[in-house]
């Protein structure tokens, strides 16, 4: 893949903190109209005793993954709702899932991916959703409308969709890498790889290195993913939460299992970065905006899902996260610099070899058993 290349007022655009961290940038974001909490719900702030338009209390409670929010959304979105936003951060969709199914500590809106959609609806966790309260579902794509992982949007608004791969230093590699095998079976860059935290991510692109469907794996493929990983370990320096883009910027990596959009953004910052999806295809995703069961705000949270649908608002969310967007309205807006990435929007013929997981109630838990043990050896 070459290496995106931007104009200098888009440069500027999408990096106006100049030089300040994603993560410190959301973290200034909060002292102006957003609390931003990393462990429970933010504290809430003083304009949140009063009421908002929809009649419920003015505040909205928003579980979201790091650096995933344009940079002043929250704060635009108080100011035309007069409703706060408290945002809190996750690292891994097992962590997500695993805050609901104990019981919704005051959640309103939440963004899991594809398959964990699924598994959520399946086990009644998520809030049916009203259309007539989303006027701007017209936005979105038609194609990202009737997915097999939730007909009709019954229950999900489509965020952004995404696709796994290495993220790399070009200096510090032999060859551009075109292969899942410097990550899963090799020992090239012993103690310089980052691999990601999410157990069915892992041992499905385990899978499909080793020539199978990451929707046809059985307990026996698993198995061998297994056995495959736990020979990996030791040449495995980490298994990052959702900071493998930050562990690759400061040269702690050289490779890293990462989305495309997460490396799309330090890509702008260091222009020794790279990212490619291997030979043997990759796993796509999309990450959805739900409402998850006893949201105290179920009015507000509709409400700030239709903002974020927003043609104008969705724009700003891509310019600073650089995710391919289901926003069709939103994409219009973008520069071709955006649109004709090959970071952000892979080749056909990756994209071809690449596919959606579904959730497998049956395989969830030895997933999760394997990468245990994997992680432990």
């Amino acid at each position: 893949m070459s290496t995106f290349r931007t104009s200098d007022k888009f440069a500027r655009q999408l990096l106006r903190h100049n030089g300040i961290g994603r993560r410190s940038m959301l973290q200034g974001m909060g002292i102006a109209a957003v609390g931003i909490s990393f462990g429970g719900l933010a504290a809430c702030s003083g304009s949140e005793t009063g009421t908002a338009s929809t009649g419920e209390e003015a505040t909205l409670n928003f579980y979201n993954w790091d650096t995933y929010i344009g940079e002043t959304t929250l704060e635009d979105f108080e100011a035309s709702s007069g409703i706060a936003v408290n945002m809190s951060l996750f690292a891994t969709n097992d962590e997500l899932f695993a805050k609901l199914r104990a019981g919704n500590p005051g959640f309103d809106v939440i963004v899991p991916s594809n398959d964990f959609v699924e598994r959520m609806v399946q086990s009644d966790l998520l809030e049916p959703l009203d259309h007539s309260l989303i006027p701007n579902m017209a936005n979105v794509d038609p194609t990202f409308i009737d997915v097999a992982y939730d007909q009709g949007r019954a229950y999900s608004m489509p965020y952004t969709w995404l696709a796994l791969g290495i993220g790399y230093r070009k200096s510090k590699v032999s060859s551009p890498p075109d292969s899942w095998k410097v990550l899963f079976d090799s020992n090239e860059y012993a103690n310089r790889i980052a691999l990601l935290s999410e157990a069915g991510d892992v041992i499905r692109l385990g899978a499909k290195y080793l020539g199978h469907s990451v929707n046809e794996i059985t307990p026996e493929i698993i198995a061998e993913v297994e056995a495959m990983m736990i020979r990996q370990k030791p040449f495995v320096r980490t298994f990052h939460e959702d900071n493998g883009q930050d562990l690759l910027l400061s040269g702690e990596v050289d490779l890293v299992l990462e989305y495309n959009g997460d490396i799309a953004q330090i890509m702008l910052e260091d222009d020794d970065i790279d990212f490619v999806i291997p030979s043997e295809g990759s796993q796509l995703n999309s990450d959805n905006l739900c409402i998850p069961k006893g949201a105290p705000h179920p009015l507000n949270a509709h409400m700030f899902i239709n903002d974020l649908l927003d043609a104008e608002v969705g724009k700003k969310i891509t310019e600073t996260i650089l995710y391919p967007t289901p926003n069709a309205a939103a994409k219009a807006l973008m520069p071709p610099e955006y649109s004709n990435n090959p970071v952000i929007f892979p080749s056909a013929d990756r994209m071809a070899v690449s596919e959606y997981a579904s959730y497998n109630e049956a395989l969830q838990p030895l997933y999760e058993e394997a990468f245990t043990r994997i992680r432990a050896a």
